[in-house]
């Protein structure tokens, strides 16, 4: 498939008193996707934002909204993300729900779908769904907090999932969020990553090297 690397910043490392301006200069920094974490302090130890917060953004921008949902359960939360304006909505492998059903749920209201994979599960647990989803999301932190340091051996299992798309004809792209800086851009990329989830290294950034990151996305194709 051909390849064209993407940058999705997310607003898990934004200032949260200025969400609207904040996806209005991810905008203008020329990011890709808004990527929009959901935590419910169950699955994992942190609570951040409901559709809600969804909803109030959706005017601001244009780009396709990437929401990735680590909560437990799942099904009483897609619809109401699907119907505040998520473009793409993806779920976590390891919470012990009906993944099948709950993906079905997310193409039958029109939106894209992923699946996520922690950095200590196994990626056999993921491919029985390959057929199913847009997207495979590779953790390459334990979900729950931004700040952390990125996590190299998970690109051996971005590169399983990198080969298995080539040889089996799956059209998913993939995806690693966590600790990603720019530095890691071109080796990601070689192991088959399309889309990188920028946090801390990205809102630490000035609007000159925000550009610069995207630019360098792009490049990296």
């Amino acid at each position: 498939m051909d390849r064209n690397v993407k940058i999705a910043p997310s607003i898990l490392s934004a200032d949260f008193a200025e969400l609207g301006k904040e996806v209005q200069n991810i905008d203008a920094a020329g990011a890709d996707y808004i990527h929009i974490d959901v935590m419910d302090g169950h699955f994992v130890p942190n609570i951040t934002i409901g559709p809600g917060v969804v909803k109030a953004l959706r005017p601001h921008s244009n780009k396709p909204f990437d929401v990735h949902l680590m909560v437990a359960p799942v099904d009483p939360y897609i619809s109401a993300f699907a119907e505040a304006g998520a473009d793409l909505i993806s779920i976590h492998i390891e919470p012990d729900y009906d993944h099948a059903k709950a993906l079905s749920r997310i193409r039958a209201l029109g939106k894209r779908s992923g699946i996520v994979i922690n950095p200590d599960t196994r990626p056999e647990k993921v491919f029985p769904y390959l057929d199913e989803v847009d997207l495979v999301l590779c953790m390459t932190v334990q979900p729950g907090f931004g700040g952390q340091a990125f996590m190299p051996e998970v690109l051996d299992k971005v590169g399983i999932f990198h080969e298995l798309r080539e040889k089996e004809g799956h059209r998913y792209l993939i995806e690693v969020d966590g600790g990603v800086t720019p530095e890691h851009l071109p080796l990601c990329t070689k192991a088959g990553v399309d889309v990188f989830v920028a946090g801390t290294a990205y809102y630490r950034a000035d609007t000159a090297t925000r550009k610069a990151f995207a630019e360098l996305a792009g490049e990296t194709a």
